[in-house]
């Protein structure tokens, strides 16, 4: 792990995310819809919108869109019925790695996520078989330089789970899934803006990958997210930017 940087990889990370701009629009809409769908369109008393809601705001989608996607969740518009779909499965030298979807058409969509573990060096493993190997939480990561003590104590009273110092000066904050809104707010009133931040299923040990090994596992995450019916594809392997 020498020479290895966490805050490199997580700006790589973002980098990567931001270039894919035009499809987290149809990911976000797509996932409000279930979250109206599931538990109604009252962002009061349903957390998983309101997680939806903020997350599409962040991304500075328009309030009509945002609006809509509720609207149709709540069968007061006609729209597409998704489901929620999760598969499990292993990439290069056995880094796991989990794919979420949202999807009309099952069929379809296993057979797009089969095809690029299959064409990509990894392959597609059976429900449980590596979900153990990661924590659904709320995640912020913090530029290095940031006032340690400070930021420590307001997340902790904010009802942060856990505050993680890395080596090259970065910080991490987790919180339990539905509790990252409210620590995240308490973070920026007292002057805090996460680098990074969202909900998700985080890796309990990183795997690097770097030269050849890096590419190929690159190539597999790139056409798993590549696929129109996956939301998120969430890995064990960290890649050592080339950069």
């Amino acid at each position: 792990m020498a020479g290895h940087s966490k805050w490199a990889n997580i700006q790589h990370r973002k980098g990567a995310q931001d270039a894919k701009r035009g499809k987290i629009f149809t990911r976000l809409i797509k996932e409000i819809t279930v979250a109206a769908k599931l538990g109604g369109s009252d962002a009061d008393i349903n957390p998983r919108l309101r997680l939806a809601m903020e997350k599409a705001y962040d991304q500075n989608m328009p309030k009509d869109n945002v609006e809509r996607a509720i609207k149709r969740g709540a069968g007061e518009l006609e729209g597409a019925d998704y489901m929620e779909l999760r598969y499990e499965g292993y990439g290069i030298n056995g880094a796991a790695v989990m794919v979420d979807c949202m999807t009309d058409n099952k069929t379809r969509t296993v057979a797009d996520v089969r095809h690029a573990f299959t064409k990509y060096g990894g392959n597609l493993g059976t429900d449980g078989s590596v979900s153990f190997l990661f924590k659904h939480c709320g995640y912020m990561v913090f530029a290095p330089g940031v006032d340690e003590s400070a930021l420590m104590e307001v997340a902790i009273n904010a009802g942060a789970e856990d505050i993680i110092n890395n080596d090259d000066g970065s910080i991490e904050v987790i919180t339990a899934p539905y509790e990252f809104v409210n620590v995240k707010q308490r973070l920026e009133a007292a002057g805090f803006k996460a680098e990074m931040g969202e909900v998700t299923m985080k890796a309990e040990n990183d795997v690097l990958f770097t030269g050849d090994d890096a590419v190929k596992m690159q190539k597999l995450l790139d056409a798993l997210e590549d696929c129109d019916d996956v939301q998120e594809v969430y890995t064990t392997a960290v890649i050592e930017s080339q950069d």
